[in-house]
């Protein structure tokens, strides 16, 4: 996911990029979020999701959940461990801890889930959402400096 890492970074880290939300008609709503639990592994966890609505109800399509964990030479690297579509009432864990703490792996789900990342990264990029986050920060820094105000 290099494209949402690429946000994250641009949006100052992992420790300030606490939810970020990117507006890209005609795209659904991109979300972007670092939650405060740990992942399976320990390590923290970010989720990306396209938001749409139904029913007045919001609904993710999809949403994934992974693990950032440091890897060679200083890179984060994002290890998929959860999907959810709401839509297609899907949800799967390809890595979850047991009541007793025991870690459960699908290595044939990770698989599928980290292709499935790797294609939605390339979607993500071609739909223009790292220029649309860009373009949001610009113009609110823009808004800011106008105001006098500082966020």
């Amino acid at each position: 996911m290099k494209t949402i890492l690429q946000i994250i970074e641009e949006a100052g880290g992992l420790p300030k990029a606490e939810c970020i939300s990117i507006d890209n008609e005609p795209w659904m709503r991109l979300l972007i979020e670092v939650l405060p639990e740990r992942g399976p592994d320990g390590h923290v966890v970010v989720s990306v999701a396209h938001y749409g609505e139904q029913n007045s109800d919001a609904m993710r399509d999809p949403e994934m959940l992974f693990e950032v964990v440091n890897e060679e030479g200083g890179q984060s690297g994002f290890w998929p461990f959860y999907f959810r579509n709401d839509y297609a009432a899907v949800e799967q864990w390809s890595r979850r801890r047991d009541g007793a703490g025991n870690l459960q792996c699908l290595p044939r789900l990770t698989r599928d889930l980290e292709q499935f990342a790797e294609m939605w990264d390339r979607n993500l990029r071609e739909q223009g959402f790292l220029e649309a986050f860009r373009r949001r920060k610009c113009g609110q820094t823009e808004l800011f400096e106008n105001s006098g105000e500082r966020g």
